[in-house]
């Protein structure tokens, strides 16, 4: 099996024991351009507030520098909410989106798997052969290539938007702070819009890339499907013997009930049906045994041990056969015929006669 192709799709259950393992897909840049994306929208959204809460914590502590101030615990207690209320007021946000893109874009990968195959210690990971043939691997090639894209994009969308804007450097030394730190944004978030732009394509790419390459690894031979399916169904000689014993155990239990008829039909040899009825439980008469052939003798042979009435009806036999279950009523249709036997038989149980 070593040398055989693995040609077939993963089972269901090929899936669920991967999933189990920790083996599911996911595409890690589809994650990373999620998370660069929600962050530059939200500081573009959010920069006006940090902007007022960086400078007023500013020009409250260069405004104390007019007068002299003995540090104490007070001063440093104040210093440190100030700061505290300035880092969450600014980057709290962003630090939720971020987090929450996070898990929203790998669980919708990866159907908030948590495994705990992932977190054991494996010796197989410390295998330098392992590392090396995972670093010459299409997947790591695949992985540099990428890379290598990546880079050149996004060298080259800073070194345009550089030389666009470059002319209009100079005049940022006659401009307030406010307006020089408004044109910065600007450009970087137009730097940020086409890089994310860029990403996204490349993110589109590793996703088809990630299914493929995930796909094609848990794929399965022919004789692991067999093999698998022996597993759930079980294997075709224990399933043979199991319904043989199952048979033979439901004939034991069927001759057990012949002597409780009250009549066997039967045609000469062929076929045999045991029939039954209790006027105060039963709405028809019951097949409480039938056979065929050898099954058959020995229905007959068990009547004739118990003394029971046979009767010999070639078609009733037959289409009794054929058309009823063990325990099941017989058909309407056949309620007249059979009544007329039972009724026979009723008047030889009277006179106290036995007939085969």
């Amino acid at each position: 099996m070593a040398g055989e192709n693995k040609t077939e799709k993963a089972s269901p259950k090929k899936r669920r024991d991967e999933r189990k393992k920790g083996n599911v897909f996911q595409s890690k840049d589809v994650v990373t351009v999620g998370v660069i994306a929600i962050s530059f929208l939200i500081l573009n959204f959010w920069s006006p507030h940090i902007y007022k809460y960086t400078s007023n914590v500013f020009y409250k502590y260069v405004s104390l520098t007019k007068n002299t101030y003995a540090i104490n615990d007070n001063l440093i207690t104040q210093v440190f909410k100030d700061t505290a209320f300035t880092v969450f007021a600014s980057a709290g946000l962003l630090m939720a989106f971020v987090i929450t893109t996070t898990i929203v874009l790998t669980g919708a990968q990866t159907r908030f798997l948590i495994s705990r195959e992932n977190i054991k210690f494996k010796f197989s990971k410390l295998n330098p052969l392992t590392g090396i043939k995972r670093m010459f691997s299409i997947r790591a090639i695949v992985e540099v290539v990428k890379n290598l894209i990546k880079i050149s994009i996004l060298a080259y969308v800073i070194y345009s938007s550089i030389i666009k804007n470059l002319f209009q450097v100079p005049k940022l030394s006659s401009v307030n702070l406010l307006t020089g730190i408004s044109f910065i944004g600007a450009s970087v978030m137009s730097i940020v819009k086409s890089v994310v732009i860029a990403f996204i394509v490349i993110s589109a790419f590793d996703f088809l890339y990630s299914w493929w390459e995930y796909e094609k690894n848990i794929r399965m031979t022919k004789q692991e499907v067999k093999e698998e399916y022996k597993q759930l169904e079980g294997d075709p000689k224990i399933r043979g013997i199991i319904k043989e014993k199952q048979r033979a155990f439901s004939m034991t239990r069927m001759m057990q009930q012949v002597p409780k008829a009250d009549v066997i039909i039967r045609n000469p040899t062929h076929y045999a049906v045991a029939i039954g009825y209790d006027i105060e439980k039963d709405n028809a008469p019951i097949v409480l045994a039938k056979g065929k052939d050898s099954m058959a003798a020995r229905i007959v042979e068990k009547a004739e041990e118990y003394k029971i009435n046979i009767i010999e009806n070639v078609q009733l036999a037959r289409a009794l056969y054929a058309e009823t279950e063990i325990n099941r009523e017989i058909p309407v249709k056949y309620y007249e015929d059979v009544a007329e036997i039972l009724a026979w038989v009723y008047r030889l149980k009277e006179k106290g006669k036995y007939k085969i």
